[in-house]
């Protein structure tokens, strides 16, 4: 099992075996009869005999481990030094604003991507290699149907493609809740 054995699991093991002879050197049992009770018993109470021996002998190596371990916890533990307290000074230049939240002026700047999604397909290669000028291609939406907006390729909104000034816009008719777009995130 690799395990050292103290000294004391040394005497216990000396003193046990000692025991073990004591009757048979004060003669309560001569050898003869121990030996014509072995026969007796048969192979089955011996087996038994030294089953019994090595569940002893396991009990005891489990014991002086546990011993062991409960010194080992009983050791008084190193601590780490204590951590310098981090600085946020930036973020703390701020003041909150009039309800009371901190003022997110500096991610005011950040730019981002909006895409609007009339519709998809899948095509396959040669039917991609067909398209010319005046081809149509079906999309999965029906007329009517609100388009999606993204911002950073999440979808953000749904709305109507409309015209404005002879250009295309979208005016939102739906905002994604956060609880739906939590759900898309594991999607």
């Amino acid at each position: 099992m690799g395990e050292e054995l103290r000294q004391d699991d040394i005497d216990a093991l000396l003193n046990q075996d000692t025991q073990e002879k004591a009757p048979e050197e004060k003669g309560e049992e001569p050898k003869e009869a121990a030996q014509e009770q072995e026969a007796k018993e048969g192979p089955g109470e011996a087996e038994a005999d030294l089953l019994a021996q090595w569940e002893e002998a396991l009990k005891e190596a489990q014991e002086a481990q546990s011993q062991t371990e409960e010194k080992k916890a009983e050791e008084p533990k190193k601590e780490a030094p204590p951590a310098a307290e981090p600085s946020f000074e930036e973020f703390r230049q701020s003041e909150p604003g009039e309800d009371g939240h901190p003022s997110l002026e500096f991610i005011l700047d950040i730019p981002l991507e909006i895409s609007v999604e009339i519709g998809r397909t899948k095509m396959i290669i040669n039917d991609l290699l067909k398209l010319s000028q005046g081809s149509i291609i079906e999309l999965n939406k029906l007329a009517g149907e609100p388009a999606e907006i993204y911002v950073n390729q999440r979808l953000m909104a749904r709305g109507e493609v409309v015209v404005v000034n002879d250009r295309f816009a979208v005016r939102l008719t739906e905002i994604i809740s956060p609880q739906e777009r939590v759900r898309q995130l594991g999607s």
